[in-house]
């Protein structure tokens, strides 16, 4: 392995790593210190417009945990403001709600508009050790839809499964659009220097499988189709929705903690698989994240292909030395 190998990279190529590369989904943020410290002077909206503040909370969990890799402080509706969408984040995204049509009539993502995204990555790129990959991502377009349509969060967002179901060809259009503008957004990231990029589909797990397949498979994979970078799909709450997702086409799938990984790397055979310890394990003492990380690493021993990650976006409660622990534990 040269100095400059990313073994995120290589893991998803389905390269053997020993051992296997490590980061965490939402290493970047609110249960830093220093992160928090930024937000004392910064609303969140001006963090991820400012590159200089952006890459710096993006570096912050690389430098104090050694991360193979450093994903990008910014949010899965960022590029949707840059369509002209307005949002406010009070904690999060908070809109007025559109309708299908008003989707459909989104305008093509101009690349010029999510340059602050773009000069993020090329000032990561330029920070981060060489064998750190440096990560972009998007949300899935159906996730994305579902709070276009909802107006903000929701435990069940009605209105997207609802509207799947009453008008399915309008929303079959609305998810096209934004796949193709998904699919540009990753494509910037990519050109800016990504060495990965992931797609984030928090709520397709609500659907069954038959939804799922009819309306996330295409307009998924549409985001990925052309993106020339190696890609991860992750969908938590998705265990029974596994079979489908591999024909979305992306190198690597994470699970979330729901999922036995040793299922999750049968049914994944011949791409790269992440996760999937529980959040919570997070926030018990280092004995008990050596036995759990152990656990995990004894189930992928002889497979090419893993990725050490959580099961979810790290909880903002979890102390810093139980991260720390964690890392600890893969790395020995």
């Amino acid at each position: 392995m040269t100095a400059h190998t990313k073994r995120i990279v290589e893991a998803l190529q389905l390269k053997p790593q020993q051992p296997p590369p490590v980061w965490i989904m939402r290493q970047a943020g609110r249960h830093l210190p220093e992160y928090r410290a930024i937000r004392e002077e910064h609303s969140f909206q001006e963090v991820v417009a400012t590159p200089e503040l952006a890459a710096e909370v993006t570096l912050q969990p690389v430098r104090r945990y050694g991360m193979d890799g450093a994903v990008i402080f910014a949010d899965i509706m960022t590029p949707l403001e840059a369509m002209g969408v307005p949002l406010v984040f009070d904690p999060g995204p908070q809109l007025e709600p559109l309708t299908l049509q008003d989707v459909v009539s989104l305008p093509a993502l101009d690349p010029g508009r999510v340059a602050n995204v773009s000069e993020t990555i090329r000032m990561v790129k330029d920070e981060v050790p060489a064998g750190c990959a440096v990560i972009g991502f998007a949300g899935a377009p159906l996730t994305l839809l579902a709070y276009l349509l909802e107006g903000g969060g929701s435990k069940e967002f009605m209105k997207m499964r609802a509207a799947l179901r009453s008008e399915p060809e309008l929303a079959a259009e609305a998810l096209r659009v934004l796949g193709s503008a998904m699919a540009d957004y990753l494509t910037t990231q990519i050109e800016a220097g990504a060495d990965v990029v992931q797609l984030f589909d928090t709520w397709s797990g609500l659907l069954d499988a038959e939804t799922y397949e009819r309306f996330v498979v295409p307009s998924a994979g549409m985001s990925l189709a052309d993106v020339t970078a190696p890609t991860i799909y992750f969908a938590p709450g998705a265990g029974h929705l596994l079979d489908p997702q591999l024909a979305i086409g992306a190198s690597g799938y994470g699970v979330d903690w729901r999922v036995p990984l040793g299922e999750a790397l049968s049914k994944f055979e011949g791409r790269a698989v992440q996760g999937n310890l529980d959040p919570s394990v997070l926030h018990s003492d280092p004995a008990t994240i050596e036995l759990a990380v152990q656990k995990m690493l004894d189930q992928a021993v002889d497979r090419p292909g893993y990725i050490v990650n959580l099961g979810h976006g790290i909880d903002r409660l979890t102390p810093p030395e139980n991260v720390a622990a964690f890392v600890e534990a893969v790395r020995s």
